[in-house]
């Protein structure tokens, strides 16, 4: 895109946000200090049924820089991320991953969500690494190490699936996409799940090849999306029939790319997967970004307020490889009715663990500590990202008993929320699927910055998830019951 196209549109979006932001009195860029001297581990949460417990040393902000170096890879659209004006970044899957375009003296975040909630926005999520698995064991091999079954995903559709151990533990959460009968794609959360899988099959009792491809994603979510998509792909694909997780094979740019109506945000949406993006990435970018130009398109980090309200989670913040899916609102990944039945027949893996883990929760055990729930709760608004995992205490206070993992500020609302884990007390839905009852107070340990009164705990309730229910329902919100 030529420079002078490119200054226009910024100083267009400049003057959108600088509207937005007279209406959101942010707290969350304060500075904070920390003294580490007085840093500890909080020892009081029932952590026993882990070998690592989670870190519940609350530290508060990293004040740190962080280093650019050739071990961490650098995506075919980072530059373009730069010229949009990312000025903070994280590590993703060993990429480095775009956390913020609008800086906090312009708003910050919360002018992102308004663009995600009212206009449509462009992700660069390159970290969502593709791992494909191809050959004629290729189906075999994919339902082996998914709790779903692989059999009854078609070609040309995707699924959000998860991949367990051995010990039932979530390995990881990808979007999978079937291109073919003996093609599949892994579109990866965050861990190094490819070196897994290569691994599963090191023997080579699976007659396919697992390997990483030149083939990265963008995300195109918001209420404007699927005009912004029409512009840009004119009759290529019948967007107005396109199935939720449907696939089709199209031109961006002159290029070729797989695209999903699919997102990571609750929004309707897309994601537009370039083959060859280390060649073409500027090709696909440019032409998505004027396509964009009047759907009041601004390129954004991943949404993750939007995401929080979907109750969507994300790997190794709300869940790891030590929690099953039954305690992260994910039982139905191993039912495929989503009513509790155990129909998948061919064995996986993790299988024996999850069955077993199944029918001691349908006898009313309980096999692990802390249960994943919706909260809403007080304090100031929360803007930002949580640089720790915030204690919660039971209502009449005392000891931490579990842990905020994502919480953020619900415009809508007027209400912080969370997802978080308390201990389970057997509560379970109407599909006999785990969750938090509905009701029960508790005290969240906020941050000075955040608390009604430093110090003071703020109150708390666990509600159902999802907080905003999204564009297409998944599974997950179907059966929430």
């Amino acid at each position: 895109m030529p420079k002078k196209k490119k200054k226009t549109k910024k100083k267009k979006s400049k003057k959108i946000k600088a509207k937005k932001v007279k209406k959101i009195k942010s707290v969350s860029f304060k500075p904070e200090k920390v003294d580490y001297t007085k840093v500890r581990h909080e020892t009081s949460v029932d952590q026993s049924d882990r070998h690592v417990p989670y870190n519940l040393r609350q530290s508060g902000p990293t004040k740190v820089e962080m280093l650019i170096s050739t071990r961490v890879r650098k995506s075919p659209y980072w530059h373009l991320s730069m010229q949009a004006g990312c000025w903070r970044a994280t590590v993703y899957n060993r990429v480095y991953h775009p956390r913020g375009y609008v800086k906090p003296e312009d708003g910050g975040a919360m002018v992102e969500y308004d663009a995600i909630v009212n206009h449509v926005t462009m992700w660069n999520v390159a970290v969502e690494r593709q791992i494909r698995v191809k050959g004629p064991d290729a189906e075999k091999f994919t339902d082996y190490v998914i709790t779903r079954d692989a059999t009854k995903i078609s070609p040309m559709r995707a699924r959000y699936v998860i991949l367990c151990n051995a010990y039932g533990g979530v390995l990881n959460d990808p979007i999978l996409l079937r291109i073919s009968k003996d093609e599949f794609w892994f579109s990866l959360s965050d861990s190094d799940i490819g070196m897994y899988l290569q691994g599963v099959n090191a023997d080579g009792r699976f007659n396919c090849r697992i390997e990483e491809i030149d083939a990265c994603p963008v995300q195109i979510q918001g209420p404007k999306s699927k005009a912004l998509m029409k512009d840009l792909l004119g009759d290529q694909v019948d967007l107005d029939n396109m199935p939720f997780y449907g696939l089709a094979e199209v031109k961006v740019g002159g290029r070729s790319c797989v695209i999903s109506q699919s997102g990571f945000s609750g929004e309707a949406g897309y994601e537009i997967y370039l083959r060859d993006a280390t060649k073409y990435a500027d090709d696909m970018w440019n032409a998505v970004l004027d396509a964009g130009k009047k759907h009041n398109l601004m390129v954004i980090a991943p949404a993750h307020h939007r995401r929080i309200q979907a109750g969507i989670l994300s790997w190794g913040q709300d869940m790891d490889t030590e929690h099953n899916p039954f305690q992260c609102n994910l039982g139905y990944q191993v039912s495929l009715s989503g009513k509790g039945e155990w129909n998948k027949k061919t064995d996986y893996v993790g299988k024996a663990v999850l069955e077993k883990m199944g029918a001691d929760i349908k006898a009313g055990k309980k096999p692990y500590k802390l249960q994943l729930v919706g909260l809403e709760l007080g304090g100031k608004p929360i803007e930002e990202y949580a640089p720790d995992f915030w204690l919660i205490s039971n209502e009449d206070g005392g000891d931490p008993v579990g842990f905020i993992t994502s919480p953020w500020y619900h415009p809508e609302k007027k209400q912080n929320i969370a997802m978080g884990y308390v201990p389970f007390d057997g509560t379970l839905n109407a599909n006999g699927f785990p969750k938090g009852k509905v009701g029960t107070k508790y005290k969240v340990h906020l941050p000075a910055k955040y608390s009604d009164t430093p110090g003071t705990p703020v109150d708390a309730v666990v509600v159902d998830i999802p907080f905003k229910e999204s564009f297409n329902a998944n599974t997950r919100e179907v059966v929430k019951g």
